[in-house]
């Protein structure tokens, strides 16, 4: 049995109370791993689960934490052994099952993917189940035959943390990245991770009746849902494709056949929750070759247990870019 630090998410009368308290690895879920979290990171999920926001986490009291990084202390599983690395994000880590905001986690081995060479906890960290859901939408396009030669990419939501690390992967892989953006304080920032220009939000944010747009996109990546992604696939030029991943703005959107069968575009959903263990696998090792992207500290900013509540309150608000590194050890 050893205690370690936790932050604790319990509901009250008046909604939620945060907390870092010591629990025990005796109070940790059956599983064949048992990890010593080295690092988490923050995610808008993570944010919903920790305000208690419906269709996330059951039941309270709870420790998020959809993301974890660290080294496997006992293992009853012959595929992993006591030292190796390990990542684990998705399934129902931080949603139900106590996550990577506590100093310890126990998970079932098919939960875990061995840290490939070329990356460490922190970096694994830092990308976390935002960057992997970028490399998954890249992945994505670059399956229907995208390549750099084909035009602009437009990536909206661009200075969260899906938004943030889609532009870094896109702008290393070659493609003229347009960022989508509310915050025009931001542009510098977008234009430091690799985009090549940055439009407003507001210039997909306005309703537009036609049926499709001026073709303006060959591919795209969006964060967000809603009238922007409509737009966005108004605007596909003739044969591209948008990925989807996102509803901050909003789960609907509205379009018509034409675009598909006047421009031959393709709509493509991203799932990084439930992916099989292999494309994990795999995904995992192209963030750590060809997809490692090249700006991880620029978008980065760390924080500790204690300093969890705060972030958590500004990203539900809207006030973080980027990723939000979660530091572990003490």
């Amino acid at each position: 049995m050893t205690n370690f630090k936790a932050f604790w998410v319990e509901k009250t009368d008046d909604g939620v109370a945060h907390s870092v308290i010591e629990r025990s690895t005796d109070d940790l879920p059956e599983g064949e791993l048992l990890v010593k979290v080295a690092y988490s990171s923050l995610n808008y999920k993570d944010a919903m689960s920790a305000k208690g926001l419906p269709g996330v986490t059951r039941n309270y009291p709870h420790t998020p934490g959809i993301d974890a990084a660290g080294v496997i202390v006992e293992s009853t599983d012959s595929g992993f052994a006591e030292g190796d690395e390990v990542i684990v994000i998705g399934y129902d880590l931080g949603m139900n099952t106590a996550g990577g905001y506590g100093q310890y986690i126990r998970v079932p081995a098919n939960w875990a993917v061995k840290m490939p060479a070329g990356l460490d906890a922190r970096e694994a960290m830092i990308i976390g189940t935002a960057g992997f859901t970028a490399a998954l939408c890249v992945d994505k396009i670059e399956q229907m035959g995208a390549q750099p030669s084909d035009g602009p990419v437009v990536v909206t939501g661009a200075t969260g943390g899906v938004g943030s690390v889609a532009v870094a992967l896109l702008a290393k892989l070659g493609y003229d990245v347009v960022a989508s953006s509310g915050k025009a304080e931001k542009d510098d920032y977008l234009k430091s991770l690799g985009a090549g220009s940055v439009i407003s939000r507001a210039d997909l944010s306005e309703e537009n009746k036609r049926p499709m747009a001026a073709e303006t996109w060959a591919h795209g990546i969006d964060t967000v849902g809603g009238e922007i992604l409509s737009n966005v696939i108004k605007g596909l030029k003739y044969g591209g494709s948008v990925a989807i991943c996102g509803l901050v703005a909003s789960p609907a959107f509205s379009t018509t056949v034409l675009p598909f069968i006047l421009r031959n575009v393709n709509v493509l959903g991203v799932d990084s929750v439930e992916l099989p263990l292999a494309k994990k696998q795999e995904i995992w090792h192209r963030l750590a070759t060809d997809l490692k992207p090249d700006a991880l500290d620029k978008m980065t900013t760390e924080v500790a247990l204690d300093g969890l509540s705060d972030v958590i309150d500004s990203i539900i608000q809207g006030g973080v870019s980027g990723r939000t590194l979660v530091k572990l050890d003490d």
